[in-house]
Formats: structure tokens, sequence, C-alpha cells
């Protein structure tokens, strides 16, 4: 079977390229198609042709099943049995992941928000599992630390300093005179987009955020006689902050 889409053609990488070349390429592209960034109008139909190609190449079993039957689910079609994730709370996707990781967060004038948010999944598991207990290994995106900065935002040789336009407060204040006298609004500032730093050198890959979009899996612990709606807190695998806040 052959597939409809050459998912290496995609992202422009070599079919034997590793997981770090495969997601800079990823990114490279996703920065110029977004469609935060790019209003062409076949922007968002390209931007979804990269995501759902770095979405099977960045999954091992999922690239697996691409190169040696064209498909990511395997002959026929149909996937391996996997884990059913129904939910992710507060309207997280990749999409909503982007968006922050393009600058969302600041508005009003206030500072961007810069600490990372946690994140959540509902998980369906049989009775007989939630009455002797099991693991289940969930995959999902967020973003993550970023593996070539680790995390710093800085290229080799950068500095992190308070931004000479806002002085650190993440906003920048504009006087406008008008027939009822002088007015002052505040917005975010266009140098640090209101995290109220800037970086000399910042890196190539996270673009100074400290932080990239990444799809993992993780191994979650299910006690025995876990109860439905409890809820299971797995650490350090939320959303990862603007530079490690």
């Amino acid at each position: 079977m052959e597939a409809k889409v050459d998912y290496y053609e995609v992202l422009g990488v070599d079919r034997d390229a590793d997981a770090r070349t495969i997601k800079r390429a990823f990114l490279k592209k996703a920065r110029t198609l977004h469609p935060d960034v790019n209003k062409a109008p076949d922007a968002e139909e390209k931007f979804k042709e990269v995501n759902e190609a770095y979405s099977v190449l960045s999954d091992e079993q999922k690239r697996a099943n691409y190169d040696r039957y064209g498909d990511p689910d395997g002959p026929g079609g149909f996937g391996g049995a996997g884990v059913d994730v129904s939910d992710i709370f507060g309207g997280f996707g990749m999409d909503d992941i982007f968006s922050s990781f393009f600058g969302g967060g600041a508005s009003g004038g206030r500072a961007a928000r810069t600490a990372g948010r946690d994140m959540g999944i509902t998980l369906r598991i049989s009775l007989a599992e939630a009455a002797s207990g099991c693991t289940k290994t969930v995959a999902y995106d967020r973003l993550a630390p970023c593996d070539d900065c680790n995390g710093s935002g800085c290229a080799e040789g950068g500095h992190v300093t308070t931004c000479s336009r806002c002085h650190g407060t993440g906003r920048v204040v504009t006087v406008q005179r008008t027939i009822l006298g002088q007015m002052q609004t505040q917005s975010e500032c266009p140098v640090c987009h209101g995290t109220g730093h800037s970086i000399d050198h910042p890196c190539e890959t996270c673009g100074g955020q400290g932080r990239t979009p990444n799809h993992e899996t993780v191994k979650v612990e299910i006690p025995a006689g876990v109860h439905s709606g409890q809820s299971l807190k797995v650490e350090g695998y939320g959303e990862a902050g603007i530079r490690g806040d």
C-alpha cells in the first residue's frame, strides 16, 4: 500500500533522519506556515499537512508502521491497542499549543504569562484494570523544554538581559493627545513580547522561548482500587514555561 502523502517529503528530511532532525525541520516549516504568522490562503492547509507529517514521524510506532506498510495505523489501517485519550482539559491541542508558542498569553496591556500550565487527559480503563491496577502509556502534545538550549532560550554565547524598551515590565505606555487632553494606553512590549527580558543570541530552534511543541509519551501507573473520576498527578509532564519559568 502506498501512502497518499510522503511525510518525509513534506518535512524535507531523509527517510533515515533522526528524531531531532525531524523536529527541527517541523519547527522551521511550522514557523512560516502557521496561520498566526502567515496570512496566505493556503497556509492553514499546508500547516495541517506539516503537523500531520510530524505527528506520524515523531511517534516511533506510527513511523514504523508508516515505513513498513505506508500507513501509520499499520496493515489494513488498524492501529494497535492504545489508550483512549478522549479529552484535553482547557482546550489543549496542537493548535492551542502553537498559539502559545507564537506569543499568545498577553492581553489588555498585562505582562505575558510565562509559567507553564498543568495539562490533563481523561483516561478510560476496564473494570478489571481498575480493580487490579495497571500501567498505561499516554501519547500527547505539549510545549516541552527545548532540547537544543536546555530550556534557557539562548544560543551558545547568548545572554538574557532586561528589556531596554520596557525596562522589565513587559508592557509599554503610549501617550496620545486628544481634544480631551492626554490619554495613556498600555500594550505588550513589541521587543520582549511581554516577558520583560530579551536575549542577544536566541536559540534558533525555539526562537528564545526555551520550549518547543513536542509529541511525547508518558507512562502512568494506575493504582489498584482506583475509582471513576479520581485524579492522578504526574510531576514534570505539563506545559513547560518560557525559559524555565
